[in-house]
């Protein structure tokens, strides 16, 4: 008996050693250098300062004056470089496109990644940029994933002109749980108390700072929701949840076959049609 509570309490240390180090992991920041913008695209590097102290690192490509702004929101653990196709394809159209490091992220300041809660400040202070750098113009934002959480969070008020969310969470809680599902089956949803309660302790923030879905109805402009029908880390019933909170106008575009996947990459064609063919109606159509 003495050697079953022994082994017992053996593994359940390891367990939580291994939980600390997924947090620690999951949480490091994802600083790598990016550089100068690639030949074949007409930006220049900038880097903007955020209310935080913070500073965010991006590309920005002024466009044709009178035809729109779009701001790109990478992924987690990922960098500007994830938004390089679309920012190439919405500017060779006149657009002006601003795509940026995510603090905690690229070349981008930050000392932890917070899912969206500080990368919220980021947000903030690259539409100030294009605000400042582009009066009078309309401006839209593309944010993938964490992208797309660090925009809803930052409440932006006046809101964008058209705001596109690819592959959002809904709440910390399902993003955890869904990820640890796909790695251990339904024993994921047994251990993902264990790790989200090492965020706020390791964030300084609280759970409930991190629910998109709590605030996007809060958006007063027109969105798009678009995820895959096949992702299993923000699910078909989570991303229908987020659309019904979603306030009109609203448009919902579903990927059949994709996964947690770049949506862009996976179907260029219609990407096109939905997602830009929603920017240039609300840029550059009156009303």
């Amino acid at each position: 008996m003495r050697r079953i509570a022994f082994t017992l309490g053996i593994l359940a240390l390891a367990l939580v050693v291994l939980i600390m180090g997924i947090a620690e992991m999951l949480s490091s920041p994802a600083h790598r250098v990016i550089g100068p913008p690639p030949s074949d695209f007409r930006a220049r590097s900038v880097v903007i300062p955020s209310s935080s102290g913070e500073s965010v690192t991006g590309w920005f490509a002024q466009g044709t004056r009178g035809s729109g702004a779009v701001l790109l929101l990478h992924g987690v653990r990922s960098d500007r470089r994830q938004m390089l196709e679309r920012s190439k394809v919405l500017y060779s159209r006149g657009y002006s496109v601003l795509l940026v490091d995510l603090p905690g992220h690229g070349e981008s300041s930050g000392t932890r990644i917070t899912f969206g809660f500080r990368e919220a400040e980021g947000v903030k202070a690259s539409l100030r940029f294009l605000e400042r750098s582009l009066p009078g113009e309309k401006i839209a934002v593309i944010g993938v994933s964490l992208g797309a959480v660090s925009f809803v969070l930052a409440g932006i008020s006046p809101a964008p002109n058209a705001v596109v969310l690819e592959s959002m969470y809904p709440t910390i809680e399902e993003a955890v749980t869904d990820r640890l599902r796909i790695r251990l089956g339904e024993l994921g949803a047994v251990f993902a108390p264990l790790l989200l309660s090492q965020l706020p302790l390791r964030l300084g923030i609280s759970l409930n700072q991190l629910r998109p879905i709590d605030h996007i109805s809060s958006i007063a402009a027109p969105v798009l929701v678009a995820a895959g029908t096949e992702d299993r880390h923000t699910t078909l019933n989570e991303t229908e949840r987020l659309f019904t909170a979603a306030t009109l106008p609203k448009e919902l575009w579903l990927v059949k076959g994709a996964a947690h996947v770049d949506l862009y990459h996976f179907d260029p064609k219609t990407y096109d049609e939905t997602v830009f063919g929603f920017v240039a109606k609300h840029l550059r159509n009156a009303g």
